[in-house]
């Protein structure tokens, strides 16, 4: 016999214990009320009660220094895993395992017991970004400390902070009820900050495991702390490497400085290249299948988003730039951009070496939006270069990663589910918002095996994500799992698959 039925068992003896009316079965129009409230109070009070426990078990998981791109740290992550299969076997859930993969492990667990009910994927990285620079840190990054109302640490806000949350959602339910409203599933992976590519792979090959009615995703941030959102439309990416070669070897400055076509010098050209005086990408074809924005919903956000002001003031820079005609949240959400992150080549020590480098190469990216296509604006850009590189040199284009862009429609019973949720969680009404960043896991959910999927941000803007000094504020902890607990209640009432 299953802990739920036990459970059910103890309480229907305790009813029937009590002589009277109190015995008799409720009336229909009562019945979903007292079904809905009286288990709900014991997981809500059972959170609050353990929510010195819960802070603790959260720090021994920052403790694991998860690095996922630093090959040094491969261990760390599978002793992660490992923790995280004990803890989700430790609250309750089943078939708790780790699935080593090509690269960092899986971590997947479930509790499939609520027959008829949907089924709720909760995802979350357990994977973190490196730390650098330490020298800013007011206290090691993996070595978890308090001050105030926050708790600082990598990997405090993004993400082992926020899925933290539903996993003590799920904690304090199973502990006091011994059941779920809802079925569950779990999938931690350790690849998100380089890609995720082993969950992407496993899901190509094995849909099943991840089939869902709805899945929670919290990797996003609300604009405060009395202020919840939810994020229903993400930009998608590409990833690109971009390599110039012109010369057999390094040659001297003195002897070939302008006789030879400098492959650095080169590679900026074509970079420069790359942007219009306005701020415009100049890719021929880029803009074909950029849907326009609706009118309606860019007066909504205007309302809602961030002003200019907050995000040049975010970014510590003094003027915008970019796309005109448009705001800069709507830059970063509703129209694709094109980044460069790093460019080498040459000599990066002290002093100076004066030679021409053989070799020049830079990494990049676009962010994209709907309806692009990551695959078209790959041969766009290859196009692109073929046309413009510059006589004496050639150029190779390697693709890292591609994701598509999301948009869910706010009307969503899903989303309706967490607005309910997040109204009785955090006392507030969340606002719609649209992130100008990327999950691959997101679109290979919703595109690829079309589970529809609810970001469910409990992050703060100046958490200082992939910063020096990231944090997590405590309280969006507390009213986090609140709000999960809620959130499995509302999907247990009624959402469904492709709804």
């Amino acid at each position: 016999m299953d802990r739920s039925t036990r459970t059910v068992r103890s309480e229907h003896q305790a009813q029937g214990a009590r002589p009277g009316p109190a015995s008799l079965p409720l009336p229909p129009h009562r019945l979903r009320r007292a079904v809905a409230i009286v288990p709900i109070a014991r997981p809500l009070a059972y959170a609050q009660a353990h929510a010195s426990r819960f802070c603790k078990e959260l720090m021994a998981l920052i403790r694991f220094p998860t690095v996922s791109a630093q090959p040094e740290h491969a261990a760390d992550l599978v002793d992660c895993a490992r923790w995280l299969a004990d803890h989700l076997r430790g609250i309750g859930l089943e078939h708790a395992q780790v699935s080593r993969t090509e690269g960092h492990p899986l971590v997947y667990a479930d509790w499939l017991h609520a027959a008829g009910k949907p089924t709720v994927l909760i995802y979350g990285h357990y994977d973190v970004q490196p730390a650098d620079p330490l020298d800013q840190w007011q206290t090691p990054p993996f070595q978890p400390a308090i001050r105030g109302l926050y708790l600082y640490g990598r990997g405090a806000s993004d993400d082992k902070g926020q899925f933290f949350a539903h996993l003590k959602a799920i904690d304090a339910y199973l502990r006091t009820t011994g059941s779920l409203p809802t079925n569950v599933k779990v999938i931690l992976e350790g690849e998100e900050e380089i890609g995720s590519a082993s969950l992407l792979a496993f899901a190509r090959q094995h849909p099943e495991a991840l089939a869902a009615d709805v899945a929670v995703v919290s990797d996003t941030s609300i604009p405060a702390p009395d202020r919840p959102a939810l994020t229903y439309a993400l930009r998608g990416s590409l990833s690109l490497e971009l390599e110039v070669r012109g010369l057999r070897g390094d040659v001297h400055s003195g002897t070939y400085g302008g006789a030879v076509r400098e492959p650095l010098q080169a590679l900026c050209a074509i970079l420069d290249g790359l942007y219009a005086r306005g701020g415009c990408i100049t890719i021929r074809g880029f803009y074909g299948r950029v849907r326009l924005p609706d009118p309606d919903e860019r007066a909504y956000l205007v309302g809602v988003g961030p002003t200019n002001e907050e995000i040049l003031a975010g970014a510590g820079a003094s003027r915008g730039w970019g796309e005109p005609g448009f705001t800069l949240y709507e830059s970063t959400t509703l129209r694709p951009s094109l980044s460069v992150h790093g460019i080498s080549g040459g000599y990066q020590g002290p002093g100076i070496k004066t030679v021409i480098p053989a070799i020049a190469a830079a990494k990049l990216s676009f962010r994209l939006v709907p309806d692009q296509e990551p695959d078209e604006v790959d041969r766009l850009f290859r196009q692109h270069i073929a046309r413009t590189i510059p006589p004496g040199v050639r150029c190779t284009v390697r693709t890292l990663d591609a994701a598509r862009p999301v948009v869910m429609e706010r009307g969503h019973p899903a989303l309706r589910a967490a607005e309910v949720a997040y109204r009785r969680g955090f006392g507030a009404s969340p606002v719609f918002l649209r992130s100008g960043g990327t999950i691959p896991v997101v679109s290979t959910l919703q595109n690829a095996l079309g589970i529809s999927t609810v970001l469910m941000g409990l992050a703060l803007a100046d958490d200082a994500k992939h910063g020096p000094n990231e944090r997590f504020y405590l309280p969006n902890l507390a009213n986090g799992i609140r709000t999960s607990i809620y959130f499995l209640v509302e999907v247990g009432s009624g959402v469904r698959r492709h709804a």
